[in-house]
């Protein structure tokens, strides 16, 4: 795999099947000006002879991945709070093929965030071609229901409180903001969040059908990782008793205003929870996401779990990261690895899988207008894939 961060100013990729929004397109023609999509056709029949042409015969040409949920990858979390770490699990990941990322944050301290803010500025700021596009942080932890933590720190969990997360939003980084829709203070966050133009999202929760109405009318409409962490009718019956009580899943389902996300390793969720996801949500309200930690292309063992202080714990098998009490914690694959299992284990139309993997979360983040989809006009962020869709080539075009 070779990340491709430098070309000439006109070049185009021929021949290549290309995955559309909505469809593919057979020996397609790719032309690209300045960074930038100028053409997205077939062949002509006449190509000038001063334009560079990357053969793609044989191969697929994709956008190049959106991850909003995020945590590592290599070795390096980004709750580790320094450039260098932020630098290590973006890389790791764009070979994976993501080129725009959300380093997300977990449960640790006011200070910890604060520092992992910081060090994305700085990264930012240094940004070298290599690096994908940082186009923002997942404020994820600390907004967090004790009895849904997962693999978080349980003491690290509290409720919203205008002061804290005011000084985060203050940085201007945070454009995905999550919280448990029981908590004191979370309306007052969704709202302000939403003011500020987030993707404003629920998680790590067991809220009741009724909590997550209010929470959508205050701003909230997306759900983290379906499935993992979340509210069912039985865990909401523990809170509330008899007569049961709609959940999250349900409110999430009956309502096309909400989106939500699938871990697609393999591991979380089985072939059958990816279809139905799709098949209830639609390609333009599902996203993929890795929720990858540090143990990401690193080789089986125990890792530390957001910022060391907090010593939490995961071990690695290779395939998934564990809890201590065995219980899933956070993936160790990349976005790669989760199209690969989407394309081989459902019915899911290829274009679709990786509309999930790029536009949609695009979308909903408000870049894609700049990324997400092989499209005139946009960044010239690509993929080629070999035939088992595996990355053949990175085309990165600095932000």
């Amino acid at each position: 795999m070779q990340v491709i961060d430098s070309m000439p100013e006109r070049w185009a990729i021929a021949g290549a099947r290309a995955i559309l929004p909505d469809r593919i397109l057979d020996d397609a023609f790719i032309e690209v000006n300045s960074g930038r999509i100028q053409r997205v056709g077939t062949i002509p029949k006449r190509i000038p002879k001063t334009l560079y042409i990357i053969d793609g015969t044989g191969k697929w040409l994709s956008p190049g991945f959106v991850d909003i949920h995020v945590h590592g990858g290599a070795g390096a979390d980004f709750m580790d709070g320094t450039p260098e770490a932020i630098a290590t699990a973006a890389v790791a990941h764009l070979h994976h093929g993501t080129t725009s990322i959300f380093p997300t944050t977990t449960t640790g301290t006011a200070k910890a965030i604060h520092a992992m803010l910081d060090a994305v500025r700085v990264a930012i700021q240094e940004c070298t071609n290599s690096l994908p596009h940082i186009a923002g942080v997942h404020l994820y932890g600390p907004y967090f229901a004790v009895a849904k933590s997962g693999c978080h720190s349980k003491a690290g969990c509290r409720t919203p409180e205008l002061s804290e997360y005011q000084s985060y939003f203050k940085t201007g980084l945070i454009k995905v903001a999550t919280c448990a829709a029981e908590l004191e203070g979370c309306l007052s966050f969704y709202r302000y969040a939403k003011r500020r133009g987030c993707l404003v999202t629920c998680g790590h929760s067991n809220s009741s059908w009724n909590e997550m109405r209010a929470a959508h009318q205050a701003g909230m409409s997306h759900v983290d990782h379906f499935w993992c962490a979340m509210s069912n009718v039985a865990s909401v019956r523990g809170r509330f008793g008899t007569p049961m009580q709609g959940s999250m899943l349900e409110f999430v389902l009956a309502h096309n205003t909400m989106s939500t996300e699938v871990i697609a390793d393999g591991c979380h969720l089985s072939p059958e929870l990816l279809q139905f996801a799709w098949q209830m949500k639609g390609p333009g309200r599902l996203c993929l996401v890795t929720d990858s930690n540090r143990a990401m292309d690193m080789p089986p063992g125990k890792y530390l779990f957001g910022h060391p202080e907090e010593q939490v714990w995961v071990e690695s098998d290779g395939q998934v990261g564990r809890a201590a009490d065995g219980g899933l914690a956070s993936a160790i694959q990349g976005m790669d690895h989760c199209v690969r299992f989407m394309a081989r284990n459902t019915e899911v139309p290829l274009h679709d899988i990786i509309r999930m993997a790029s536009l949609t979360p695009a979308t909903l983040t408000g870049i894609d207008r700049e990324v997400g989809s092989v499209e005139t006009g946009k960044r010239a962020n690509l993929l080629l894939l070999n035939r088992k869709l595996h990355i053949d080539r990175v085309f990165l075009t600095p932000s």
